[in-house]
């Protein structure tokens, strides 16, 4: 798997501790990529231009995950933060890597980005369509000020920059923290709980009607170091999976795989987020070649017994 692409390049890559980054530095490391930088939070804090300077100093590639993000609750609670962070993150690292002449910027983006009624599944041509859904807007937009930047950037300094649209994730490794994780690694959380302490139910915010996306982190992993090898255009491009599930169907399925036997309870004073999400993966396969190989019941498999394992 191993790629000459990489060979003699100093790769950075921001939020490369984290749950995606984990997975992407591994990716690198079976692709061949030998010079790789985690610049750690404790020492550069990204939303000041100066730290993403010293991020990107002699970097061939900066492929930049770091972002603050987490699922609805935090994003009702947080709006203005994640727009502020985020917006910070993206801009001063895609300026500072452009100044030191890094040869390639990775930036990825988000599902957020979509307007709220975006035709499914969700094609790349869409995404400026409409306002995205409410409670990620704040979120969505900050990111996807990335492409306008990339787009800008091509345009006047001929720099090259790629923006990717990665569905939700799930994997080992996930947030499972009770203000910020996501929905796959929140419903894991309650049910294993529920199921540990014998509780009759187990409930579960909004009416369980939305549908969703979910990406194996390690797919998701391998088509962003795909797309850094291959693709070298502004013009987004989906990640995902290429199936839709309902969040009832979804809690329905942990449930099982948890061996819950009480009932779950929806709790319709809560907002359901986005009506529908799944996106387009036409281009990914078209530019890069690439296709997501994990199933869905064997990951949430692997997912839960890291959580029971590591929790």
């Amino acid at each position: 798997m191993a790629s000459n692409f990489w060979s003699g390049k100093k790769v950075v890559v921001t939020g490369g501790a984290g749950f995606l980054g984990s997975a992407v530095v591994k990716e690198l490391h079976q692709h061949g990529a030998t010079d790789i930088i985690i610049p750690r939070s404790q020492e550069y804090d990204l939303r000041d231009q100066s730290a993403c300077a010293e991020v990107v100093k002699g970097a061939d590639i900066v492929i930049h995950l770091a972002a603050n993000v987490g699922g609805i609750g935090y994003n009702l609670d947080y709006p203005g933060t994640l727009f502020y962070d985020n917006l910070l993150m993206g801009v001063h690292m895609m300026e500072e890597s452009r100044k030191a002449g890094v040869s390639k910027f990775v930036a990825i983006g988000t599902i957020c980005a979509y307007p709220k009624f975006a035709p499914v599944p969700f094609k790349e041509d869409d995404l400026w369509n409409g306002y995205p859904e409410e409670t990620n807007a704040p979120y969505g937009l900050a990111k996807k000020m990335m492409l306008v930047q990339s787009t800008a950037y091509r345009d006047q300094y001929n720099f090259n920059s790629i923006f990717l649209l990665p569905v939700n994730l799930y994997g080992p490794g996930d947030n499972f923290s009770d203000k910020s994780s996501h929905v796959i690694p929140a419903l894991i959380k309650k049910f294993v709980s529920a199921t540990k302490n014998h509780a009759d139910e187990v409930v579960v915010w909004g009416t369980g009607k939305p549908t969703r996306e979910f990406c194996y982190v390690a797919d998701a992993a391998h088509a962003i170091v795909l797309a850094t090898e291959k693709y070298n255009s502004s013009e987004p491009v989906n990640l995902g999976a290429g199936f839709e599930i309902s969040i009832k169907e979804l809690a329905e399925k942990i449930a099982k795989l948890t061996d819950f036997q009480g009932k779950i309870v929806w709790n319709t004073d809560k907002p359901d987020g986005q009506p529908r999400r799944m996106l387009d993966t036409t281009r990914a396969t078209k530019e890069f070649g690439v296709t997501a190989t994990t199933n869905f019941d064997k990951g949430l498999q692997e997912t839960i017994a890291w959580y029971t394992e590591n929790n």
